[in-house]
């Protein structure tokens, strides 16, 4: 008897003291959907590098139609060198934008 009444106060004693609580402690429990943002962050970095890839590509491509790379003792022949560090046109978007609107062709 004497422990079945102990046994009571322990639980509304423990009961007591869980009602006190506090819900959520900070960091206890997050409510950031956290494999949405790492998600959206990978996305990002991908079209982050599409985009570089795309500009460079096109830079590229746009110097050997102009024929800005021509080798100058080989005429026939293309200066790969040239071709790494040419800048065909002023700005990088210009390329992304030239080869986003003729995608095909």
């Amino acid at each position: 008897m004497q422990t079945q009444m102990s046994e009571e106060k322990e639980k509304d004693l423990m009961l007591m003291y869980r009602e006190t609580r506090p819900r959520e402690f900070f960091g206890e429990k997050s409510n950031t959907n956290h494999l949405a943002w790492s998600l959206l962050v990978v996305l990002l970095a991908l079209v982050f590098w599409l985009v570089v890839a795309l500009a460079a590509a096109e830079n590229q491509r746009y110097a050997l139609a102009t024929k800005a790379c021509q080798d100058r003792v080989f005429p026939t022949e293309i200066d790969t060198s040239c071709l790494k560090q040419v800048k065909s046109r002023d700005h990088w978007w210009q390329h992304l934008g030239h080869a986003l609107v003729h995608l095909g062709s």
